[in-house]
């Protein structure tokens, strides 16, 4: 199983999956999505952390909580993030994300995020033992 991220077309939104061998991968690849939504992935440099935490009922919510603060930390901060760390306590999500502050002219945004919905929302391990992290994105 190779760990992988792919756009996925809803309506008028965007939606994300991430694929890998643990679920916290799975949450680090729809992530990588996030991103690459916006610009190209190679463009942005991994030299600023920021620390994440989010809590959830279940998982599905904390994916939701998850993009939704990565798209929250993006919007405040101005910056995009490129490589990502997820593990999970019980109930919460530790994340770091590393990224850099957006460079319109290197990294050209293409759109801007919203945030996370609801819509095709789903986290489950598949029959292959591969977990799959996906929602659809407003843009």
């Amino acid at each position: 199983m190779t760990a992988r991220w792919e756009h996925f077309s809803h309506e008028a939104d965007m939606g994300l999956r991430g694929y890998g061998a643990t679920q916290a991968q799975a949450f680090e690849q729809v992530a990588l999505a996030l991103t690459a939504t916006v610009t190209d992935l190679h463009r942005v440099r991994s030299s600023q952390c920021v620390t994440i935490e989010c809590e959830g009922e279940d998982r599905e919510l904390l994916l939701v909580d998850w993009l939704n603060a990565l798209v929250f930390e993006m919007a405040t901060r101005r910056m995009l993030f490129s490589r990502f760390e997820v593990r999970f306590v019980d109930r919460r999500l530790l994340g770091k994300a590393w990224g850099e502050a957006i460079n319109r002219e290197r990294h050209s945004p293409a759109v801007e995020v919203k945030g996370a919905t609801y819509t095709a929302l789903k986290v489950a391990q598949l029959a292959n033992g591969e977990w799959l992290a996906q929602c659809v994105i407003d843009v």
